[in-house]
């Protein structure tokens, strides 16, 4: 098939679909589902045990590199990511009682005219690392943060192609992985906001038309293409695993109309969340009732800041989170905003560039995460 007639094709598929829903394949306990049990949400463990996932965000050893390290990371871990995940990441989570990773990449350069994030992990990089995991499907670039890359047309069969590329390049390979827990899409879109990185080329719909039936109407049916060519693409390659679909920003404006034109594409909805654990209980709920569907925490943190733009994890914080969305009956998991390694860029994590443990954040939270193991060892 010559890339006319493959175009031709994708596009054919993505309008004709007739949609059969998120969780449209098959039922199988060998991967990761989502559930009710003892009155609320759960993700459901390929073994059929409820699921809370306390995921890390943000785990990259180039901090290991910096010149002021010397050979840390040659002599210590042989220039091997194998050696350094196995050694030293997976005991850390484990002993910390973290039971997933939620996003593996982590800010490397923040500012008006460039803000990068370091690569994802690997498939293989991920089986070393051995616990469930989520992962980010590059789809399009308009997260809140990203300061180049112009609006794509979703409609266009370029745009197709390129889901289809992505889905080739990550699912295929993921799709018979027990481990893996379910896709995520952009990074806090934006869809009718703008920050400091995005004001030179505006959000992707005019909010004021949101004023009129006829703008909420064109709001909906835009983001329902997008949500079903994304969602065709993955389910071509893996009809096994969930779709957490787009982490949105809870603090920025989010149209009903595209979370309604989700809704039917993705198995839950994801937040990035920044603020204290009671209103983020609340928003969480809101978003649950609404539409009945789980919700997940993908991004929080509750931290310390120090005049020289250093951070630490208020420990106490994060106790008081987890505890607070353990009884919101639709949540299913909190994912903390890391980093594992501090960089000069995010300048928080658990240990520093030199591996020194952040002991009283780390103390706190593991306290926390067990006592959560716990409860869902009783839920089981």
């Amino acid at each position: 098939m010559n890339r006319r007639h493959f175009l031709t094709s994708l596009a054919a598929a993505a309008a004709a679909t007739t949609f059969r829903g998120a969780g449209a394949a098959a039922p199988t306990t060998r991967f990761f589902t989502l559930g009710q049990r003892g009155g609320r949400s759960w993700f459901i463990t390929p073994t059929g045990e409820p699921f809370f996932s306390i995921g890390l965000n943000h785990i990259d050893p180039s901090p290991l590199r910096y010149a002021a390290n010397g050979d840390l990371w040659a002599r210590k871990y042989g220039n091997s990511m194998e050696r350094w995940l196995k050694e030293s990441v997976a005991p850390d989570l484990r002993a910390w009682g973290f039971n997933s990773v939620g996003w593996s990449q982590e800010v490397v350069s923040r500012g008006p005219t460039n803000h990068r994030h370091s690569r994802p992990f690997t498939f293989e990089e991920y089986q070393w690392l051995d616990l469930p995991y989520c992962h980010q499907l590059p789809f399009a670039d308009f997260h809140q943060w990203e300061a180049e890359t112009r609006y794509p047309t979703f409609a266009s069969p370029e745009f197709a192609e390129w889901c289809d590329y992505v889905a080739r390049e990550n699912c295929a390979r993921m799709a018979d992985d027990p481990k893996l827990i379910g896709y995520f899409y952009l990074d806090c879109p934006t869809w009718i906001h703008t920050t400091q990185f995005t004001t030179w080329r505006g959000p992707l719909f005019d909010p004021e038309k949101l004023k009129t039936e006829t703008g909420r109407r064109e709001l909906f049916e835009l983001a329902t293409t997008y949500y079903r060519v994304t969602h065709d693409a993955i389910r071509r390659y893996d009809r096994n695993h969930l779709i957490l679909g787009d982490r949105y920003e809870a603090a920025r404006p989010i149209a009903d109309e595209v979370v309604e034109a989700a809704r039917p594409f993705v198995d839950a909805l994801t937040f990035q969340h920044f603020a204290k654990p009671e209103p983020v209980a609340k928003n969480l709920t809101h978003w649950h009732t609404k539409t009945g569907k789980p919700v997940l925490v993908a991004d929080h943190a509750s931290s310390i800041r120090f005049p020289n733009g250093s951070q630490r994890h208020d420990g106490a914080g994060y106790v008081e989170t987890l505890g607070r969305l353990r009884e919101v009956p639709g949540c299913v998991g909190y994912h903390l905003c890391g980093a594992y390694l501090r960089n000069e860029t995010r300048k928080r994590a658990l240990r520093d560039a030199d591996e020194k443990p952040d002991a009283e954040a780390i103390a706190a939270i593991t306290r926390a995460n067990r006592e959560a193991g716990a409860w869902m060892a009783k839920a089981r």
